[in-house]
């Protein structure tokens, strides 16, 4: 643990036992009994099940919130909570108000936040390159081609870090090598004219870094889960972005991944299931992820048609070359490092791409043992030929190829959306899972899959496991997954009525399922600053917190998303990190974030406070007064320790999101800049010390 100085051993060596008293509670199936829980082997009372669906159908309680709810009615907020659109959401609204990029379209998107190596290779294509700009790029090049060994490393590296681990000791011997070897990242003087030419240039021309795109949509995400009160609301958007994944380090999801959140998951996630799977068939950043964009009839016929010659194989026109993406959007190589992705359908050559189909059936709705062979997902991915997308790597180079034409301002306001082929379209006969499909459909042949799929009974179960597994347990009572797949099926896939049978099932409020799930990491950031009642901005301070947990938002490459069950989470290293978060936060260290723990205190306390007081607060506080003999052992052990803890300081800045040379040096070693040295910070104040230990404490981290 390079965050440690040499003076920390014993520190290091308390945590990691903390750490391990965590792991073994987590892991033993069960936390150590307390006394409050002695009695749910029979019932919960009422503060319980209060603090249990504000925990499951939201990310915690906030201060008050128990009392607000018993004054309301359980029954009564679960009814609210199902009807989001009823709630009023101010509040959270209010905190989104300085995230622009929330509002643009993704043509916007493609205009103001251009690639910087893209868009310096048009404006020298165009000739409109400034001589001062490419001078400085091309010795920052020589300079970087100095040393081609060192950079293949580094793109070793990267993928680790992609995946949530910038810790990984690949990524750290990739960073030390590079901070030894000056040529790794160009002479700094170099980098420095490179920077502010730059700099100059998007600035004189109203432009910003694509990085913002992605820093404001999980600013979004975390600001509504820390402030919505439709709390189920963000839990279900948490929910389906996992179930319907895209990684947001492919190509140009960066920039659809905007219009996927507002208009393809948020508005869908309480309806029915068949509109939110339609939405997510024809969003651009699922089939952009998936490669469905480029699928396409291998024997459609040559001649005249959209954009013109349509016949794959044959020497496409320019135009309808920059309209598709080109050779660029070939499948990204980084969908091929998990096994899953390795299939024999994907080839450079242009054709039918099964990714999507199977995807579609094995992770969207039938599941891997749902009955379909891969014949139906030959015949499904023949379906969906021709649903593509319109500029996919946007508008500004599809125009600029026809300058003169007045179609070229619509190639602009179009760029990034979905539309249908028909040139390209398998027009013949499909059977998928036995239903005929009719030859000639076009469009329809895909409408006609995705209802098939919707209503199937293994697409119902595999949705209610999935369901279950989330609000009820690591192991979904199997005669619970029946009922709530009965309710899918009656329902027409109504995600309402679906919930409703699980909120208000037996098993849902058993004593076994009080705090029987284990906090992913947003969930635990989140609702560890509800539950202090903290302030933040939602920022890139918090956002690497939760990166470093394990769970950077729109970080995960392969389509299955992040798992739900507690085996992915529970370690010694991942939970010591949670133990540094919690001390973090509590110290005030996490830059936009902010908790103000004194006013927790009685004001009569003095300098020095009880410290069994002051522990009975914050454990009523944090866990509703819930904490084993041996949790509490332990924290009052590391409480009469009178040296520092010490923990790592606020992490380095990210680079600033307006300068377009730092956030190009981020985006070519994504993960790095959280490696960069920090100087240790010594936690000597009581109330810190003890707040941050509870946020890691055992009972803290399940819910």
């Amino acid at each position: 643990m390079n965050f440690l100085n040499s003076k920390s051993d014993t520190h290091w060596r308390k945590r990691v036992t903390l750490a391990l008293l965590i792991t073994t509670a987590i892991v033993s199936g069960s936390l150590p009994v307390t006394e409050a829980q002695r009695t749910t082997t029979a019932r919960l009372n009422e503060d319980q099940r209060v603090l249990h669906v504000l925990n499951r159908l939201g990310f915690g309680a906030r201060p008050g919130d128990i009392e607000r709810v018993k004054a309301i009615g359980l029954e009564q907020y679960i009814n609210q909570q199902l009807s989001p659109d009823k709630i009023n959401d101010e509040v959270a609204n209010a905190k989104l108000k300085n995230l622009s990029t929330l509002n643009m379209s993704t043509a916007e998107l493609y205009e103001k936040f251009p690639q910087p190596g893209q868009l310096l290779r048009q404006l020298e294509r165009r000739g409109e390159l400034p001589a001062g700009l490419a001078a400085a790029r091309d010795n920052r090049t020589q300079v970087q081609a100095a040393a081609p060994a060192l950079a293949g490393d580094a793109k070793t590296g990267n993928a680790s870090a992609m995946n949530g681990n910038p810790n990984s000791a690949t990524t750290r011997q990739v960073d030390a090598a590079a901070a030894n070897n000056p040529a790794a990242n160009g002479n700094p003087m170099d980098n420095e004219k490179y920077r502010q030419a730059l700099r100059e240039y998007y600035a004189q021309n109203g432009l910003q870094l694509p990085q913002r795109i992605t820093a404001e949509l999980q600013a979004s995400r975390i600001l509504r889960a820390v402030y919505s009160e439709r709390q189920l609301q963000e839990v279900m958007d948490d929910f389906w972005t996992n179930h319907f994944n895209v990684f947001a380090g492919k190509g140009a999801d960066r920039w659809l991944l905007t219009a996927y959140d507002r208009d393809t998951i948020r508005p869908n996630a309480m309806g029915k299931f068949s509109d939110l799977l339609l939405a997510t068939a024809q969003s651009p950043a699922m089939l952009f992820y998936l490669d469905n964009f480029q699928s396409v009839n291998p024997n459609a016929p040559t001649g005249p048609g959209y954009f013109g010659n349509q016949r794959p194989g044959a020497q496409r026109n320019p135009l309808a070359q920059l309209l598709h993406g080109g050779a660029q959007n070939r499948p990204s190589p980084r969908m091929t490092n998990d096994p899953r992705q390795q299939r024999p359908q994907q080839q450079a050559r242009r054709g039918i791409n099964e990714n999507y189909a199977r995807e579609l059936m094995e992770l969207h709705t039938l599941g891997v043992d749902g009955g379909y062979t891969q014949k139906d997902v030959q015949e499904v991915a023949r379906c969906f030929t021709g649903w593509t997308i319109f500029a996919p790597r946007g508008g500004a180079a599809a125009a600029q190829a026809m300058a003169n034409s007045p179609r070229a301002d619509m190639l602009r306001e179009n760029a990034g959306r979905f539309f249908f082929n028909p040139r390209v379209h398998d027009d013949g006969e499909k059977i998928v899972l036995g239903h005929k499909i009719p030859a000639g459909g076009g469009f329809k042949d895909g409408l006609l899959v995705l209802d098939i799929l919707s209503h199937q009974p293994a697409t119902a179960k595999f949705i209610a496991t999935k369901l279950v597994r989330h609000f009820v347990s690591d192991t979904p009572p199997p005669q619970l997954v029946d009922r709530v797949a009965a309710t899918f099926l009656k329902s027409n896939g109504d995600i309402r009525e679906t919930l409703r049978a699980i909120f208000f099932s037996p098993e849902f409020n058993a004593p076994e399922a009080y705090r029987a799930k284990v906090k992913r990491p947003f969930e635990l950031a989140i609702s560890a600053i509800r539950t202090l009642g903290g302030e933040t901005n939602g920022g890139p301070g918090l956002h690497q917190w939760i990166a470093r947990m394990g769970e950077p938002l729109y970080g995960f490459q392969t389509p299955n998303g992040y798992s739900d069950a507690a085996e992915s989470w529970v370690n010694t290293g991942g939970l010591l990190e949670r133990l540094n978060f919690g001390l973090t936060l509590a110290s005030n260290r996490i830059p936009g974030t902010r908790v103000d723990l004194k006013r927790y205190l009685d004001s009569n306390n003095s300098a020095v406070p009880d410290k069994s007081k002051m522990m009975e607060r914050f454990l009523s506080l944090i866990v509703a007064g819930d904490m084993s003999s041996r949790t509490k052992a332990t924290l009052l052990k590391q409480m009469d320790d009178q040296t520092a803890l010490v923990v790592p300081a606020a992490l380095p800045a990210r680079p600033n999101m307006n300068d377009p040379a730092q956030g190009e040096m981020m985006a070519q070693r994504p993960g790095r800049q959280q490696q960069l040295a920090r100087v240790d910070a010594n936690i000597t104040d009581p109330v810190t010390r003890m707040v941050g230990l509870i946020l890691g404490s055992p009972e803290f981290q399940r819910q």
